[in-house]
């Protein structure tokens, strides 16, 4: 370097760092001033200062460079000395000069000096060894020079960009260390902290350690001296006051000796707590004591509903079993075939829920009741997995839960409407319940242990049983309910229906009276159904009126009866009329079919017609593919026997229109095509179909006459309906045994093998 007190060099600043005496770096030029400073710097003394620019401002000192090597934008250079920055101007290729004043590095080593030297080295030293970094901290140590030491800070991650350029200006090498000794006390005091914490977080964790130890050593003295050991024993506890199956009381104490090795910090400790507690609220061994009394169990029947005989009777066999096993000492058995399902299907209100809580009345049971319409999840009903977030069990476990006994009544309402979707099928998981040979070893997924479940006695109901999978259906004992003749609603709404209206509206019984011909006149004028819901709707309306007369009077003990005649004026004008088929049927064409719905069953009119000259058939009234088919097959059996039943072939050839009103309502199923062929020969023959004559049955190509099912509910919707003559296939004729007396008595019922035994009986003269 001259020896002059001051040199004009080309300028190059450093946004990202800064370049200290002594050092030899490697420097990216990458803007044009700095391209600029450099050529300047080049056609020169190769010399260059380095001025460090922090937030758009020079340093009041920078750092004298050599230039060592240039290598296209990246040019060695190395540290000379530190210099103040003086006044600048530009040349005319745009190099920035600027006046250097070199500060030489001449400083007394003194005794206050070696003291703040030894004070920088042993914290720096400290920071280092603390990094891991003992290499380099004995490099440290052995540098001799006060003001090279203090550069290396330099290097230093723990400064920032700020205080590296204050170290730069720092000429006096005394107030160079001390700033950097107190910075790094601050980071030697960081270090420390971030240790202590660490070593407080280790020891805790040793601490709980320790702790969780000596827990498991105070229970184990406190099960030696007999004393209360915490959860742990209250678990164990309960256990042995309890008459557990032997497989479900290993698992049991499986459980409590995992729960006792574990930390309570685990979250798995809570799993297994929820899980014993829920073991532990099943009721395994408790079993209500069955009402063994026959004769008093079918009065408790008959006191809550009317009629259902088949239901009845098959709850009173299964009594006079319980009953003879239980006197005769028969020993339990396997389990296997014990249970019952019952299956109840029938139309909306014949009582079919309602029926299952009078069952557990009469057998003296819990009863319970699952609505599994809509149900789509199949952990519904098997539970779902204890691995899974908010496991819990099905719906089966929880109902035994629920009754508190191992014998309940359990009533599956809705098992028609169960769904299916990507979660499973649910009633797939029926199958294992509901099947007497193996619900003894019933599994759930949340508990994994045997439930036995052959002594539950389980009611399915259903609307529809062709809605229910063939496997499940297969499973279990079907009832069918078909509905209630006329002289049962009045005695349904007599004895069950009104009082609860009654009550319902406020009413005290002394207050109204609605007599035998009023009901009579409700059932036959205001409702048309198979069960008596819409009964109980229309009383419902009769109570409140006559409650809103005894509030408006205001009169105590008033006393209001309704007769027949009343009835018009309180609930408006008749909704049903008895002439309808008569109306109907008065011209040839029109035959009466019956029919069976989802609520039960009904009268239907299939019309004929004969239009143009195009030979075709035209099916409307919202037909399915069945009754589609039935209509062809009764048009092909006309076609080919047209001169048998006495038909013109002519009156053939034109289009053949049939239909069946209420168009909006679907209507399908294997029973209408003796109705169809009937009102075809009508048509064609000029022939009316008697008016008292309601019919059902399929038909072949050849004419027979094919069985069908729903009989009784056809039955009964002839009989609302007020047909007195009824036409049924000949191999149905055993299911008349069903039918009430009364009804048998009130109809006719012609027995037909072919078409023209339906035709000679459905026709007039």
């Amino acid at each position: 370097m001259p020896e002059t007190t001051h040199l004009t060099l080309p300028l190059l600043p450093l946004h990202n760092g800064v370049v200290f005496p002594h050092m030899v770096v490697t420097v990216r030029i990458e803007t044009e001033e700095g391209r600029t400073a450099l050529a300047a710097a080049a056609e020169g003394d190769t010399q260059l200062l380095l001025v460090p620019r922090v937030d758009g401002k020079y340093a009041s000192v920078g750092t004298i460079a050599e230039i060592q090597r240039i290598d296209d934008d990246n040019i060695v250079i190395s540290g000379v000395a530190r210099a103040r920055v003086g006044a600048g101007s530009t040349d005319g290729d745009g190099a920035l000069w600027v006046e250097a004043e070199p500060y030489p590095e001449v400083d007394v080593i003194d005794d206050e000096l070696e003291t703040l030297v030894e004070e920088y080295r042993a914290v720096v030293s400290a920071v280092l060894e603390n990094r891991g970094m003992g290499g380099i901290a004995e490099r440290v140590l052995a540098m001799d020079n006060p003001s090279r030491l203090a550069d290396l800070a330099v290097y230093s991650p723990d400064l920032s960009l700020e205080q590296k350029v204050e170290v730069l200006e720092a000429l006096d090498v005394r107030s160079r260390l001390g700033k950097l000794l107190g910075w790094m006390r601050e980071v030697l005091a960081d270090q420390e902290l971030r240790r202590r914490v660490r070593d407080d977080a280790a020891e805790h964790i040793d601490k709980s350690q320790r702790e969780y130890l000596l827990r498991q050593q105070l229970e184990a003295i406190k099960r030696e001296l007999g004393e209360d050991g915490g959860a742990v024993s209250d678990y164990r506890a309960k256990v042995e006051q309890l008459e557990l199956p032997e497989k479900v009381k290993e698992a049991i104490e499986r459980e409590i000796d995992r729960l006792e090795q574990m930390s309570e910090q685990s979250p798995e400790h809570s799993w297994i707590r929820t899980w014993l507690d829920t073991m532990l609220e099943i009721p395994w061994g408790t079993q209500s004591e069955d009402r063994l009394d026959l004769e008093e169990a079918w009065a408790v029947l008959d006191a809550d509903h009317t009629g259902l005989h088949d239901v009845k009777e098959r709850i009173v066999e299964h009594l006079a079993v319980r009953k003879l096993r239980s006197e005769r000492g028969l020993a339990k058995g396997d389990g296997r075939n014990a249970g019952a399902i019952l299956l109840l299907v029938g139309p909306p209100g014949v009582g079919k829920t309602s029926l299952g809580e009078s069952v557990a009345k009469a057998l003296g049971r819990e009863f319970v009741r699952v609505a599994l319409g809509g149900v789509r999840d199949e952990a519904e009903i098997r539970g779902h997995r204890r691995t899974y977030l908010g496991a819990r069990p099905g719906r089966i476990a929880r109902a035994l839960v629920e009754a508190g006994t191992m014998n309940p009544v359990f009533l599956l309402d809705e098992m028609d409407k169960v769904g299916a979707d990507w979660r499973g099928d649910p009633s797939s998981a029926l199958l294992e319940v509901l099947d007497p040979a193996q619900n003894h070893t019933f599994r759930d997924n949340y508990l994994e242990v045997d439930l036995e479940l052959s002594d539950v006695l389980f009611i399915a109901t259903a609307n529809v049983a062709e809605t229910i999978p063939a496997a499940l259906l297969d499973r279990t004992e079907m009832i069918r309910i078909d509905g209630y003749t006329d002289e049962e609603k009045v005695a349904i709404a007599r004895d069950h229906l009104l009082p609860r209206q009654v009550r319902s509206a406020g009413l005290e019984p002394e207050e109204i009276e609605v007599t035998e011909n009023a009901l009579a006149a409700i059932v036959d004028r205001y409702t048309r159904e198979a069960g008596v819901r819409g009964l109980e709707r229309q009383l419902g309306k009769l109570t409140r009126k006559v409650a809103t007369e005894v509030a408006k009077t205001g009169v105590e003990g008033s006393h209001i009866t309704i007769d027949e005649a009343d009835i018009r004026e309180r609930l408006g004008r008749p909704k049903i009329w008895k002439d309808e088929a008569s109306d109907r049927t008065d011209v040839p064409g029109v035959a009466t079919g019956l029919a069976v719905t989802g609520t039960g069953g009904d009268v239907l009119f299939v019309e004929a017609s004969v239009v143009g000259d195009e030979r075709s058939l035209m099916l409307t009234g919202q037909l399915g593919d069945v009754m589609q088919e039935s209509a062809k097959i009764a048009l092909s059996y006309v076609e080919a026997h047209a001169t048998d039943l006495g038909l013109d072939p002519d009156k053939l050839k034109g289009r053949i229109h049939l239909h069946v009103p209420a168009g909006a309502i679907p209507k399908d199923g294997p029973s209408a095509g003796i109705t169809m062929a009937t009102a075809l020969v009508s048509l064609l023959t000029g022939r009316k179909v008697k008016a008292s004559v309601g019919m059902t049955g399929e038909i072949t190509l050849q004419g027979k006459v094919l069985p069908i099912g729903g009989l009784k509910q056809k039955v009964l919707a002839a009989h609302r309906a007020g047909l007195t003559e009824v036409i049924l296939p000949e191999r149905n004729e055993g299911d008349l045994e069903d039918l009430p007396e009364k009804v048998r008595q009130e109809l006719t019922f012609h027995i037909a093998s072919s078409i023209s035994e339906v035709l000679d009986k459905a026709l007039e003269s």
